[in-house]
């Protein structure tokens, strides 16, 4: 490759500090992410370490060399929320987690996400769990209670509490600790419960019953990567509890504090500048937006010009301009080869903590020295203006005005006449042509989705 001279330096959130990167060993670099809970469609915020990550693992095959790099991704599909949509709908939990895993894959492919080496499922793994679990009592860092097993905070007290930066009694101060009659000390956390009948379960020497949430990536890390891996990643809504009681699983269970040697955080997502949630109606899937005609590409870069240590804050306007400048962008660069390597600036900006807000500027001056060949072999790195992203701006981009006229004028006449019949019919022409109708006292507007096929309109 050439580039593996190239410095990388990462913020570790355990060190609170940018550091060189320097892999355990540089043949066999490792990192590991935290996935979904597969009970439903993934939601933008749930993309977000998706992409980041995906750029991350991007950089270090092309540092390193694709064949020397190993990520592992999970998905979680034992769980209390799975459980509940089971019970809601009346289907089976494996149809469930089966169906919503392959949505996951489905989606995150349009966002230009390249499939982890390693995709372990929460079930595959579950005697690998039991077999920590009972190592960490043999250890005195756990101890079973009423068909509970549950981990010793106080045996690791020193140390736990070192990645989100708070002690023991500070955590007991502020959290919300289900406070149960078995537990030692309040913050003790669950390695495995018990599960009724109706429930999943597994056999173990404490009872039939599940693992906790966070003894699977500390199990399936391990058996995948070993008992100590370079980078560990996911958002920074997990740094407590998850990562943290990860730590300490996996730190006691391995008899040292190797684990994960750079732990990296990316910040929460907004939509137009408010946090996202059902109530404020502004809670979109991925899968809406594409739905909504929005090209996994255009999400993509709205992504990266955000850099991943700050909130993003996903918005229309953005999303049009970023559509703008990839039409430009490919407009620019179709029909020639890419350069041999990425622009040396956009891989320096990359290296410094993923900056890739930097790195889409640098395109930005590729493009406007007319450097078409630099230009694709850098946003490559990126994971945009590739091939399989580009379906969508070979769609001629088409003036729909004439045709929102004709629905408007058909609407203006059946309000007087009341037969509605021709504006159904339009509307249906339209809706099956892949546009949405949007009717309002204002008038009408048609936008076109992800399946919009101009050819059907020409019958019109």
């Amino acid at each position: 490759m050439g580039t593996m001279d190239r410095v990388i330096k990462l913020q570790n959130t355990k060190t609170r500090k940018k550091e060189v990167f320097e892999p355990i060993d540089a043949e066999n670099v490792r990192m590991y992410v935290c996935g979904p809970t597969v009970y439903d469609r993934a939601h933008l915020g749930n993309a977000r370490p998706v992409v980041v990550f995906d750029v991350l693992y991007r950089l270090l095959r092309e540092v390193y060399g694709a064949e020397k790099v190993t990520y592992a991704r999970n998905f979680t599909d034992v769980d209390d929320k799975i459980n509940a949509r089971a019970a809601e709908s009346g289907r089976p939990i494996g149809d469930i987690t089966a169906e919503t895993t392959q949505w996951f894959l489905d989606d995150m492919g349009e966002l230009g996400a390249l499939e982890p080496n390693h995709m372990p499922r929460a079930t595959q793994y579950i005697p690998q769990m039991v077999a920590m679990i009972e190592d960490l009592i043999a250890k005195g860092h756990a101890y079973a209670a009423e068909g509970h097993v549950l981990f010793a905070v106080d045996s690791w007290k020193e140390l736990y509490g070192k990645l989100s930066g708070r002690s023991v009694d500070d955590m007991i101060a502020g959290a919300r600790v289900e406070v149960a009659p078995y537990k030692k000390n309040p913050m003790d956390f669950v390695l495995w419960k018990p599960s009724s009948d109706d429930l999943p379960g597994w056999d173990s020497p404490w009872g039939r019953g599940r693992p906790g949430w966070h003894i699977e990536c500390s199990a399936m890390s391990y058996e995948l990567l070993g008992e100590t891996f370079d980078i560990h990643g996911g958002g920074n809504d997990l740094m407590f509890p998850h990562h943290e009681n990860e730590i300490a699983q996996s730190c006691c269970a391995n008899g040292d504090d190797s684990f994960a040697r750079y732990w990296l955080h990316n910040e929460m997502l907004q939509v137009e500048g408010k946090k996202m949630s059902k109530s404020l109606g502004n809670f979109f899937t991925v899968r809406d937006l594409l739905d909504q005609g929005y090209p996994g590409e255009v999400i993509r870069l709205v992504f990266l010009q955000t850099h991943y240590r700050k909130p993003m804050d996903w918005t229309d306007k953005k999303a049009k301009e970023a559509e703008a400048t990839l039409r430009k962008w490919r407009a620019l660069t179709a029909g020639i080869e890419p350069a041999s390597s990425a622009a040396a600036a956009v891989l320096d900006a990359l290296a410094d903590d993923l900056n890739s807000a930097g790195a889409i500027a640098e395109l930005h001056k590729l493009a406007a020295a007319g450097d078409a060949a630099g230009l694709l072999a850098s946003a490559q790195i990126l994971g945009l203006l590739t091939e399989e992203m580009g379906a969508w701006a070979s769609a001629p981009s088409i003036d729909l005005s004439a045709y929102e006229e004709q629905l408007f004028d058909a609407r203006q006449k059946a309000m007087e006449s009341k037969d509605f019949s021709e504006v159904d019919q339009l509307k249906a022409a339209f809706v099956a042509a892949g546009l949405e109708v949007r009717m309002s006292k204002a008038g009408v507007e048609l936008v076109p989705g992800a399946g919009f096929d101009p050819a059907k309109l020409e019958a019109l």
